[in-house]
């Protein structure tokens, strides 16, 4: 089924049709909230800290959130940044391995587990935030009065302001989740993503006619900067077809049922596949490799360290080591996020109890099989993380290749041009689009008329 088509016959459904009105709801009211101020502090107080490390990515993801300073400016970084650590959890906790088993119910409480954690690493990420406002200028409002009680009023009024505007943002992914269309919280990234469409847009136009954006000058020579643009634009386009293909992308293993005799009835006989994803990991490895090299960037500009080593830090995110390390992280966590997640010998139990042999070796024995399974999940494994190493460091590469030519100053394009926001916002359409298809699909069948929707 073509996209458009699923698109229209979604709208012609109308359960359907509602939650995609209720989505398109719930997002407005988070674009709408990025531009409510936060009481007591001035335009402009984390402009710093918006393009510096970690935070120029969570002001991406938050649609400028940050850079508006609104209710929204921590985004769902702190309920992310939860979930990845009670995921990683889950293997040292015996508790929460058995509540991931468990099925809803378990799932139920490492929600609950994860919404507690996201309260308390954003209450941290406020208060340091105060802090770096507190040290670095004077953007707060003087209306309060300067003695101690003002200053503590103040203090309560920001901090709870930035942790209630989280929680507001949690419970709005859940929202969207319980009544919308797919997962709440990946359909909030990437709205904040897209909301960002028109500034790339601007930036992509006044380079190509003027040469420069915002004070910042990227190549001032004609036959330096239409080339730049040219280049810029169907990078974008080769990472877009790049993420869909590798999104799209699987192994399948045949499998073979042997007939037996349940009941009156003669069961299995046929043949069937186990797709294997090739990025079965998804975005997590960057998001782990970025959060691991940014976080002590992003300490020392919540603190507003000047010394030697913070500059040392800052510096050292410009530098080919810099390149070469996030890439042998994210090589290195998605094989880590595979070895957790995905067990082979799990897969030959299902086929074996089931009566099923792969077609791609000769034996039906638990070992056997899963051996094979591992070594083609391994393989698969192995050309992911390098397509997400690739994906991820392509634009600092570019970047630096443009910066060898006289001229140029490409530096500046690298966070949007970046392959982890191309792959979110891939991701979740492909997603999305899944998620259609399969509601109709389900309503086609409950109408008693079967077969496929052309």
């Amino acid at each position: 089924m073509g996209l458009w088509n699923v698109i229209i016959k979604s709208f012609k459904e109308p359960s359907i049709r509602k939650k995609i009105l209720m989505t398109l709801l719930l997002i407005l009211i988070f674009r709408i909230g990025c531009f409510i101020p936060v009481p007591g502090l001035a335009s402009g107080a984390l402009n710093g800290l918006a393009g510096t490390g970690l935070f120029s990515f969570m002001d991406l993801i938050g649609g400028g959130a940050m850079s508006n300073v609104s209710l929204f400016a921590m985004g769902i970084s702190p309920y992310i940044n939860a979930s990845i650590i009670i995921q990683l959890l889950t293997v040292a906790i015996p508790a929460f391995e058995k509540w991931q088993k468990e099925g809803p119910e378990g799932r139920k409480k490492l929600s609950k587990i994860t919404k507690y954690t996201a309260a308390g690493l954003a209450l941290f990420q406020a208060i340091m935030l105060y802090i770096n406002m507190n040290t670095s200028g004077n953007y707060f409002v003087t209306d309060f009065g300067s003695g101690f009680f003002a200053k503590a009023f103040l203090f309560l009024i920001i901090v709870l302001s930035f942790v209630a505007g989280t929680s507001f943002l949690t419970w709005l992914g859940d929202k969207i989740t319980e009544v919308g269309i797919g997962n709440g919280i990946s359909m909030l990234i990437f709205a904040g993503i897209i909301a960002r469409a028109p500034v790339w847009i601007s930036q992509i136009i006044s380079i190509a006619a003027t040469g420069s954006y915002e004070g910042t000058e990227v190549a001032k020579a004609l036959y330096l900067r239409i080339p730049l643009v040219i280049m810029v634009v169907l990078v974008f386009l080769a990472v877009i077809i790049a993420v869909v293909w590798m999104e799209s992308g699987e192994r399948r293993l045949g499998v073979v049922y042997s007939q037996r005799v349940v009941g009156r009835k003669i069961m299995g006989g046929q043949k069937s596949y186990i797709p294997l994803k090739v990025n079965s990991a998804g975005v997590l490895p960057i998001i782990f490799a970025m959060s691991l090299l940014q976080f002590p960037v992003t300490i020392a500009s919540l603190i507003n360290s000047k010394g030697k080593v913070a500059s040392a830090l800052t510096n050292f995110n410009n530098t080919w080591w810099y390149i070469l390390l996030y890439a042998v992280l994210i090589v290195g966590f998605t094989f880590f996020y595979n070895m957790v997640y995905f067990d082979p010998k799990e897969y030959a139990n299902n086929i074996i109890n089931n009566g099923g042999q792969l077609t791609e070796i000769k034996t039906n024995n638990r070992k056997a099989t899963a051996q094979y399974i591992g070594k083609i999940q391994n393989r698969l494994t192995w050309f992911g993380s390098l397509f997400l190493a690739i994906l991820a460091i392509l634009p600092s590469v570019l970047g630096k290749i443009c910066d060898l030519i006289p001229g140029i100053n490409a530096s500046s394009l690298e966070l949007w041009l970046g392959g982890t926001s191309i792959l979110i916002m891939v991701g979740v359409a492909l997603e999305t689009i899944k998620t259609l298809e399969a509601q109709l699909m389900l309503r086609h069948y409950k109408s008693g008329k079967g077969g496929f929707l052309g």
